[in-house]
């Protein structure tokens, strides 16, 4: 068994240039975490498969394609491939949610 905590991982070097640490990576799937301080964002980006995001802890506006929607804890929201994403903190509170990624990407992901 395997026993990973987010706060022993250390903090990827991303475009985005906020907390993101990389959980579980195999052959088949990758997780990360992300935690969006307040008045922090993604930048938009593409990403080459379908993502799932599940929100942890906090608010946050989730935007996929030409829909954008305020979401709280508990929430899983599905992103196709292919489609423009992107996540807004504009609460006071931090945001915090995983990302996974089905199949793992071979491509990077594309910020646009």
């Amino acid at each position: 068994m395997k026993i990973t905590n987010f706060k022993e991982v250390p903090i990827a070097e991303t475009p985005h240039k906020v907390d993101v640490r990389k959980l579980y990576d195999t052959e088949n799937a990758v997780t990360v975490h992300i935690t969006l301080k307040p008045g922090e964002s993604l930048k938009r980006h593409i990403t080459p498969v379908d993502v799932i995001f599940y929100v942890l802890e906090g608010t946050g506006i989730v935007e996929i394609g030409e829909e954008k929607e305020e979401v709280g804890k508990d929430s899983l929201i599905e992103s196709p491939a292919h489609i423009m994403h992107c996540w807004y903190n504009e609460s006071p509170d931090d945001l915090r949610f995983l990302v996974i990624k089905v199949p793992r990407p071979t491509k990077d992901t594309r910020i646009v």
